[in-house]
């Protein structure tokens, strides 16, 4: 999916992922170009250096992962809530 935000994953952004991810009961991970992080590190999300109009992967694993999944990829598509 491609990251729609101005800004990209920053520090914010990767910090709402992160929560949500934890929240979620699933394991999940981010992946952009081959590379793939623990979606509660914000830090890996960060290190990942998405900008608006790369590609990510949501990848999920796990009871809920479908339900999880979905949760991640909204909050991505709603470009984190924020306005641009």
């Amino acid at each position: 999916m491609e990251i729609v935000n101005k800004r990209g994953l920053h520090a914010r952004a990767s910090a709402r992922l992160a929560r949500e991810a934890g929240q979620c009961g699933a394991a999940l991970f981010i992946e952009k170009d081959g590379t793939r992080v623990t979606a509660t590190s914000i830090m890996g999300l960060m290190m990942l250096g998405a900008a608006k109009g790369d590609s990510i992967t949501v990848i999920a694993d796990g009871e809920s992962a479908d339900e999880a999944g979905q949760i991640i990829v909204d909050l991505v598509r709603d470009r984190f809530g924020e306005d641009e």
